[in-house]
């Protein structure tokens, strides 16, 4: 069984057919350049239009830039500051303009769900956390496997910092500070260190394009009881795990 997942993102939007039995894309990523306007019409239309590129009718995940609960907007795109997204139900409006039923979940929590069914995650219970490292800091939380949505860990405060979390260890800063691997490493160890205390988790996930290069950052900082380890999905995580969320939100409403 095959259901099509699209990753929403500031510069362009990505979409595949995805096997949901193993999570892998079964045709190549067709990406169309973001809308710079970002407002709800623009960004629904180049939905729209890559849909038709598959010739695709049937369950639609999208992975958005914001959090979302029942296919409502909560919080403002972190990608494009655009007014006129909150409170919008985008799951009715980008069923409209694709045809398809649209499902739509935060896009740090499709890369963590396709991380748990299909990468590092896989058949790992109690709590986990996911981080995926880019412009920002994202973050997914699950329950024995089940997705807590929208946990907006990079929106956090470590202790004695003035700055959010993805305003120190994204990895945008590293590359803004021209931080060495060491000095980025102890800050996400640092972070690490507080997401344990917090959460008690059993393991952490780290991913993000910049978790192909894990082996420059993660050695040498272990935790007191939770193993860090690098993501194993990378760049088709985000589609990937959109495309198991439609798929099975229409199994459960009985469609």
């Amino acid at each position: 069984m095959q259901a099509l997942g699209i990753d929403v993102g500031g510069s362009g939007i990505k979409g595949a057919l995805v096997d949901l039995e193993t999570g892998e894309l079964v045709t190549e990523r067709i990406r169309i350049r973001t809308p710079s306007s970002f407002k709800i019409e623009s960004v629904a239309k180049t939905i729209a239009r890559l849909v038709e590129k598959f010739d695709y009718s049937g369950p639609l995940g999208i992975g958005f830039p914001a959090a979302v609960a029942s296919g409502v907007v909560l919080t403002a795109p972190t990608a494009h500051h655009v007014p006129g997204w909150v409170g919008e139900s985008i799951d009715g409006i980008f069923s409209e303009a694709t045809g398809c039923a649209a499902t739509v979940l935060n896009d740090a929590d499709a890369a963590g769900l396709a991380e748990m069914r299909f990468g590092a995650g896989r058949n790992v219970d109690g709590v986990v956390i996911t981080v995926t490292l880019g412009t920002g800091v994202g973050g997914g939380l699950f329950m024995d496997g089940r997705l807590v949505p929208n946990l907006e860990i990079g929106k956090i405060y470590l202790p004695g910092h003035d700055e959010v979390v993805e305003q120190y260890m994204a990895q945008r800063i590293k590359k803004e500070q021209v931080l060495s691997w060491s000095e980025y490493g102890a800050r996400l160890n640092e972070f690490c260190l507080h997401v344990e205390h917090v959460f008690s988790p059993s393991l952490i996930i780290i991913g993000g394009g910049v978790s192909a290069k894990h082996h420059k950052f993660l050695p040498g900082y272990p935790l007191k009881r939770t193993a860090v380890v690098p993501a194993k999905m990378r760049n088709e995580a985000g589609i990937s795990g959109a495309a198991v969320w439609a798929a099975e939100a229409i199994g459960h409403s009985g469609n």
